[in-house]
């Protein structure tokens, strides 16, 4: 919008009144600004005009022998185009007569070598069959050995082996390229030319290959008068140099300016027919040193860069003063801003002890204003009355030099009569030159910090207080050192202020002993990876004789206020809850032999009919056996056979007898490797006798190959004929007829919460139990029968769980109605003994 309205004002009034107007319109800070760059603008705008002068002469001439270099070559071009196909018109003749069979071998050389002669750009004629072996050869005398194929070898495998493939299977002429680098045998770059050959069927046979050197193509098929403007060279596809010469890059100073060309004029075109593998390039030879090599310019160009050095050194000068001047302005504003922004007060005094100075900070810590203050003496305002005498001891020590680098805490007056704490600092004030003028006092508040510090000294007395009154050993030592950092009063009730102690409790419990390693051994093996601080504590239960004692120690590292690692040691007196528990465990043990002596006492009418059996038929046997005997009727035999009837009967009741009493008898808890067959065996031996009374049907299913559990086999065996007697009498409640009273026991592997189980079940057709009672069959002398005690279920819970399993009950429908229970509970395989 401002260039519209300058431009309009131009058009009306002209340029040099809307200069004038424009120039009247600035502040004299920019007034001498434009007068200062005005010289130097003047200057540059004279160096640019000479420099585009220049570099437009420059331009015209390097486009004018570039027309001129690009129309030679494009001439040599055609030259060696036309030369090419003249030699690739005469191999094709022969390669005719060839595969016409119009000449022999013979006959090939002799115009081989008179083309050889005629042309010196040949290198070789050679004629190859469809075997790649060489029939004849025509070179040039000037052939290195290793270069000379020789009639009867075989085309050896590189670059020459992939143009005879490429010829063989395009059936045309095929122009190539060898050079030194892809073949060791070639001295030199060469071009070759396979022209294919064919039979009168069309099929290949062979071709005709013609080798030209690089340098006879450049010699003799390049005109002479372009050879002597230019360097003309013979490059390949990549840039590498075959033959001719080039003239190195040069960096010039025309280079750099904007739409300049390459330092060197130069042209390159592709040369046919060989195609982009063949680049023919020529170089302009420098004539003349051109127009930056003229003194005129660099006379020019030295006064007037000389000139704008000088008047730019003027301008720099000039700025430099006004950049010093606004440096020391925004210094002087700089140091006020920080002076009233300071949260310390500052406060100067001369040699005598007379204020000088005070910034607001200070002023505002004493409600004193700064004309109140400056050129007051002692007594000083914001002394309190009461500390007079001691303030003025520290001012007489501050000036006479007595002061400490701590600083010193003080009381001050504020102006509405409040007091605070606050520490006062003092330094010599040196001026510029290294005199002392006064003293320099700086005063913090401190009356919150002081606040906090009672606080936390309060807080660590309580802390401290609570730590001396637990009933719990806590003691912390450093790794690696015989320092007690800290130990409470039941530490050293138990183990005096020795670490000995700290390190015993470590040592029984198992934890890291960091203070005995030896030289050669990191310090931190054995600590765990994790962050120390961090990591949970480690828990063991230890004994004590010296005390007398359980005690559970708990142990963790932490970081000391003073940064090293330390290890916290926490040990409580268990004793009691070790007495608990291990009278729990008897009652416990007392309990399970209780169950037992009651289900035996609830089974002991069917035990009775049981054992009726065999001794009612031991009574018959000899009751036969003596009056046999009496009626003398009785022969050996019959004797015999019935006193072999007698002790089977005999055998039985003691088996069950046995059975009976190793079941109930009071026993340790003895877990080891059991069988789940036998175990089962001996459990339907007992319960059967249960089944049979109260006219129960009794079928198991044991999974075959089932693993061996660590278990205690005679609990097992409890748990699984409490779940049996209380199935059948469940039935025997319920009054099922004889075709639904049966019990079923399945003993099956399974995996459950991803570890291998035995899954022990019973299920029975009874009544049930009722939904609200499921939740509560296992509490302690809770029960569903009329007489029962609940401790049954309670203790099979108790031992299914002591050997890391779990027991469930689910009752079975069947339409909605209820047709039975279920009671199931599994060991883990790899049960191992609780501690």
């Amino acid at each position: 919008m401002e260039l519209n309205k300058a431009a309009s004002v131009v058009t009306q009034v002209g340029p040099w009144a809307w200069w004038r107007s424009w120039w009247h319109r600035q502040s004299p800070n920019k007034q001498d600004r434009f007068a200062n760059l005005a010289p130097v603008v003047a200057v540059v705008l004279f160096l640019a005009a000479i420099a585009s002068a220049f570099w437009y002469l420059r331009v015209e001439e390097v486009e004018r022998e570039q027309e001129a270099i690009k129309r030679d070559v494009e001439y040599a071009q055609q030259r060696l185009r036309l030369r090419l196909l003249e030699r690739q018109e005469q191999v094709m003749r022969l390669a005719r007569d060839v595969s016409n069979r119009e000449i022999r071998s013979e006959q090939f050389l002799s115009r081989a070598e008179a083309l050889v002669q005629q042309h010196p750009e040949f290198l070789s004629l050679t004629w190859i069959d469809d075997r790649r072996r060489i029939i004849a050869n025509q070179s040039a005398s000037s052939i290195s050995p290793s270069q000379n194929l020789r009639a009867g070898n075989v085309l050896k495998v590189s670059e020459t082996e992939s143009h005879f493939s490429l010829a063989r299977d395009l059936m045309q002429p095929i122009y190539g390229q060898v050079d030194a680098e892809e073949d060791k045998d070639i001295q030199m770059p060469v071009l070759q030319l396979h022209t294919p050959l064919s039979n009168d069927q069309g099929v290949f046979s062979g071709v005709i290959l013609a080798q030209y050197t690089m340098e006879g193509l450049l010699r003799y098929g390049i005109p002479t008068e372009v050879l002597a403007k230019y360097a003309v060279a013979l490059q390949n596809g990549k840039g590498l140099l075959l033959a001719g010469q080039t003239i190195p890059e040069r960096i010039a100073l025309w280079s750099l300016l904007p739409g300049s060309k390459k330092p060197n004029n130069d042209y390159e075109v592709p040369v046919s027919p060989v195609g982009n593998d063949l680049i023919l390039r020529a170089q302009a030879w420098r004539t003349s040193q051109g127009l930056v090599g003229s003194g005129l310019f660099w006379l020019v160009s030295v006064l007037s860069v000389m000139t704008a050095w000088m008047l730019i050194g003027n301008w720099r000068h000039t700025r430099r003063r006004i950049q010093a001047q606004k440096a020391l302005v925004a210094e002087t504003n700089f140091r006020r801003a920080m002076e009233n922004s300071m949260v310390t007060g500052m406060r100067a005094l001369d040699l005598r002890g007379r204020i000088t100075y005070v910034n607001p900070a200070f002023c505002q810590m004493t409600g004193w204003s700064e004309s109140d203050l400056v050129g007051a003496v002692a007594p000083f305002p914001y002394w309190p009355d009461q500390d007079r005498e001691l303030l003025m001891k520290r001012l007489e020590e501050e000036i006479s030099g007595q002061h400490s680098a701590g600083g010193f805490q003080v009381r001050v007056k504020r102006h509405n009569g409040q007091l605070f704490d606050a520490r006062m600092y003092v330094s010599p004030l040196i001026d510029a030159s290294g005199k002392q003028t006064g003293w320099m006092t700086s005063m913090t508040d401190i009356t919150e910090p002081n606040r906090i510090r009672d606080q936390l000294a309060s807080s660590h007395e309580r802390f401290t207080i609570v730590l001396e009154a637990l009933d719990a050993s806590v003691s912390v030592a450093p790794l690696g050192s015989e320092e007690l950092l800290f130990a409470n009063k039941l530490y050293r009730l138990w183990f005096d202020q020795s670490t000995k102690g700290h390190l015993r409790l470590l040592q029984q419990a198992g934890a890291t002993d960091s203070t005995e390693r030896s030289d050669d051994v990191d310090e931190m093996v054995g600590l765990p990876t994790e962050s120390l601080t961090v990591a949970g504590s480690e828990n063991s239960e230890i004994f004590i004789p010296e005390l007398g004692k359980w005690l559970e120690v708990r142990s963790r590292y932490i970081n000391w206020a003073d940064g090293r690692l330390a290890q916290m040691v926490i040990a409580s007196d268990i004793t009691p809850r070790r007495k608990a528990e291990e009278l729990a465990a008897q009652q416990a043990e007392r309990a399970q032999t209780a169950s037992r002596l009651i289900t035996m006492g609830e089974m002991a009418s069917s035990v009775a009919h049981e054992l009726n059996q065999p001794l009612t038929a031991i009574s018959n046997y000899c009751s036969g056996m003596i009056s046999r005997i009496k009626s003398q009727q009785v022969n050996e035999d019959d004797l015999l056979s019935a006193l072999d009837k007698t002790a089977r009967q005999a055998q039985r009741a003691g088996q069950i007898i046995l059975r009976i009493r190793s079941f109930v008898k009071r026993s340790e808890p003895n877990r080891t490797l059991s069988d789940v067959s036998a175990m089962v065996s001996e459990s339907l031996e007992l319960a059967e006798i249960e089944m049979r009374r109260r006219h129960v049907r009794l079928t198991h299913h044991v999974a075959a190959r089932l693993p061996q559990l660590l278990v205690d086999p005679i609990l097992i065996e409890q748990v699984l004929i409490n779940l049996m007697k209380n199935a059948a009498e469940s039935i025997d409640n319920t009054q099922r007829p004889n075709g639904q009273r049966e019990v079923e026991l399945r003993i099956v592997p399974k995996q459950i919460e991803n570890q291998s189980v035995v899954e022990f079940s019973v299920t029975d057709t009874g009544q049930g139990l009722p939904p609200e009672v499921i939740e509560r069959v296992y509490e302690a002398f809770f029960s569903t029968k009329v007489e029962g005690m609940g401790i049954g279920l309670n203790l099979c819970r108790s031992i299914v769980e002591s050997h890391q399993g779990r027991i469930a009950a689910e009752n079975l429908y069947n339409s909605g109605e209820v047709m039975g229970c279920r009671f199931s509970f599994w060991i883990p395989v790899n049960t191992g003994p609780t501690t």
